[in-house]
């Protein structure tokens, strides 16, 4: 039987998880403001897997495509990889990466993230840091997710402009401009020498 309610409720549940993939049934429950077994329900129906699998195919997914890092070489996990355009990885932190007194992370792993998602998101064998403008936005304390979401806005030749930010919740608390450059044959040419 044709449910209206229904149908205005799984239009928004794709839209929400399109625009956020890693939302939990505990967020889509409060946005939609159902019951979390009315969420799993519903996404059974639709077919759409809970976040874990979701998270695990778009990891997946995206590290096939990865070429200028190895995939120990990123610092959180990759969760979205479309090569040349955009990139999303996700950081669990924890108290090893804070200050002791504080609980704030220390701001290299932050940054570290960002950084190898700019590289990430090049589509070139031997890609490097060139120049970055950097701004913390504020504090991150240990036990908050930080999303990093990477877009390639500026392409000249072998040079890059990567806008790297990073949300914890709806906080921006990252925002950096990456210069990147990838040098072309490099591997070829130094393997010779």
């Amino acid at each position: 039987m044709y449910n209206p309610r229904r149908r205005t409720r799984h239009d928004t549940l794709r839209q929400l998880l399109g625009q956020e993939p890693f939302l939990t049934d505990q967020e889509l429950a409060r946005r939609l403001q159902v019951s979390v077994p009315t969420v799993r329900l519903d996404r059974a129906n639709l077919g759409i897997p809970e976040v874990r699998l979701r998270s695990r195919l778009l990891a997946e997914r995206a590290l096939s495509q990865l070429r200028a890092l190895e995939t120990q070489e990123l610092v959180g996990e990759l969760r979205e990889l479309d090569l040349g355009q955009r990139a999303v990885s996700v950081l669990e932190t924890d108290r090893s990466m804070a200050f002791a007194r504080t609980g704030i992370v220390r701001s290299h792993f932050i940054f570290a993230q960002a950084d190898s998602l700019a590289l990430a998101v090049i589509d070139g064998e031997v890609v490097l840091t060139g120049l970055v403008n950097s701004k913390f936005k504020r504090p991150v304390v240990a036990g908050e997710r930080l999303c990093a979401t990477a877009d390639i806005i500026r392409r000249r030749q072998h040079r890059f402009v990567v806008l790297v930010q990073t949300q914890a919740g709806a906080d921006v608390v990252f925002r950096a401009k990456f210069l990147v450059v990838a040098l072309p044959a490099w591997g070829r040419e130094a393997d010779g020498l």
